[in-house]
């Protein structure tokens, strides 16, 4: 029985940190689609596939491991934003699919409705970082700001000038997560502050 307990102890204390995973998922995926909003190139399978895998299948899995872990925050926050990048992608491409005939394309009202639901989520979820660190919380309040503006995006009918402006703050959002994710992995393999997040005192 003891060594059993031994055993189980040296494999809990082998983990690694999942967190660096899914903020480098959800952050590259996120700068790719909003520079597509900002009007570098269109809409096209590469951002699609992203949200499907990195953006969304990655996060999940991340979220499931934060479970193991016993991070409520971690596993309810990975686990969300992996499903928003698959319900994303979902509502772009099913109403194009012949396997669903007579699905209809959100109307304008609908996606405000979505993004000012998830703006909400992650508001709340804001205050969850708060005795984290600078970065975690620039990463937490600028997505709930980008969905906001989406959510106004929507309402003003899709005009370019504020997509731009989506876009933009977009670009710093995801690369903020990129920033805290390569940060954690850097930090964490040369045991010293390589980039710094500014942990709460």
């Amino acid at each position: 029985m003891g060594k059993t307990r031994k055993m189980s102890e040296k494999i809990v204390a082998k983990l690694a940190n999942p967190a660096p995973l899914g903020l480098l998922g959800f952050g590259l995926t996120t700068v790719l689609l909003n520079l597509h909003n900002a009007g570098l190139f269109g809409l096209d399978t590469m951002i699609l596939g992203m949200g499907l895998a990195y953006g969304g299948l990655a996060q999940i899995i991340v979220g499931i491991m934060e479970y193991r872990n016993g991070n409520t925050f971690g596993t309810v926050a990975f686990t969300s934003y992996g499903l928003f990048w698959w319900s994303l992608v979902a509502l772009i491409i099913l109403p194009k699919s012949t396997l669903f005939m007579g699905l209809t394309a959100p109307s304008n009202a609908a996606m405000a409705a979505y993004f000012f639901m998830w703006g909400l989520f992650t508001l709340a979820m804001f205050f969850g970082t708060l005795k984290g660190n600078r970065a975690i919380q620039f990463v937490f309040m600028s997505l709930a700001i980008l969905f906001f503006l989406l959510m106004a995006r929507e309402l003003l009918g899709n005009p370019q000038w504020f997509n731009t402006i989506c876009g933009i703050e977009g670009v710093i959002c995801g690369g903020s997560a990129v920033y805290l994710g390569l940060a954690e992995v850097l930090n964490e393999a040369n045991k010293k502050t390589v980039l710094p997040i500014c942990p709460v005192k």
